[in-house]
């Protein structure tokens, strides 16, 4: 079956899961079998989910996801509603025709595409309220590491949509969570660096500040690679040296390759420094 097909029947899966779901509100539905439709209406919910993904129509399969979610916790699934959620959220973060919302700050170009920078960001919304709802669920059965892995894709997103605040506090709630875990911690080193790295887009002295914090909070930071990346960078700008800012990033990106969401923020950062403007990292 082909895309279109897929679709169509996706539509009618979403039109005959409605109809389960109203069908379980009549009252002797209630008392005879009403749960029973309603898992019957999450399943094609999801199935259709499933369907609208593979004829790469990201929003559909969003909206029927989030459908899913919500039946799920009215079943008591907690745990099931979350990785709905979740999913809801991933596909949302697609909703970009040309795959770039995935990797957010790869806006389409103008006339490119039928959604609007503006458009987009409503999308990278929706994942993040998703996101949200979803580390609440896992947080109430206890899946603390499943909750900030949902965390942390809301605390990047909000950093993308210039939400800084939202992404340090979640970046350093979750670097103090697994600071003190020995199979976690060598993680928190990254969280903390995001952190100061948010700081800085909005203020050096932030930035500086936040670094002391984390070295005094967490010895093993200091001698971290993200750490004296960060020392020179705010160096570099102090002097308003961008050759030496970009060197300072060359040199880390030799080692440990820069992805798409530290390149965007190590950009803001740079675009600060006087007379910058536009420029990039190369």
């Amino acid at each position: 079956m082909d895309s279109a097909g897929k679709e169509r029947e996706a539509v009618q899966l979403m039109a005959e899961a409605e109809k389960r779901v109203k069908g379980s509100h009549s009252f002797l539905r209630g008392l005879f079998g009403g749960n029973t439709r309603v898992e019957e209406a999450c399943e094609m919910y999801t199935r259709a989910a499933n369907m609208f993904k593979i004829a790469k129509n990201w929003s559909a399969a969003g909206n029927a996801f989030c459908q899913a979610a919500k039946l799920h916790m009215q079943l008591q699934s907690k745990h099931d509603s979350a990785t709905s959620f979740v999913d809801a959220g991933n596909a949302y973060k697609k909703a970009d025709p040309q795959g770039e919302a995935e990797e957010l700050g790869l806006f389409p170009a103008e006339g490119q595409s039928c959604f609007s920078t503006r458009s987009l960001g409503m999308m990278v919304q929706e994942a993040i309220a998703h996101y949200e709802q979803a580390a609440d669920y896992y947080k109430g059965e206890e899946s603390n590491s499943s909750a900030n892995k949902c965390l942390l894709k809301v605390a990047a997103y909000a950093a993308q949509l210039e939400q800084y605040q939202k992404a340090i506090e979640i970046y350093e709630q979750v670097g103090t969570n697994t600071m003190d875990n020995p199979l976690l911690k060598y993680s928190a080193k990254e969280y903390f660096f995001k952190a100061a790295l948010c700081h800085f887009i909005v203020d050096e002295l932030n930035a500086k500040l936040a670094l002391e914090k984390y070295e005094e909070m967490f010895p093993a930071f200091t001698d971290s690679r993200e750490c004296k990346l960060l020392k020179k960078l705010l160096e570099a700008h102090e002097e308003q040296n961008s050759e030496a800012y970009t060197e300072a990033v060359k040199e880390f990106d030799s080692i440990s390759r820069l992805d798409q969401w530290l390149t965007t923020m190590l950009l803001r950062i740079k675009k600060t420094i006087q007379g910058e403007g536009d420029g990039d990292l190369k």
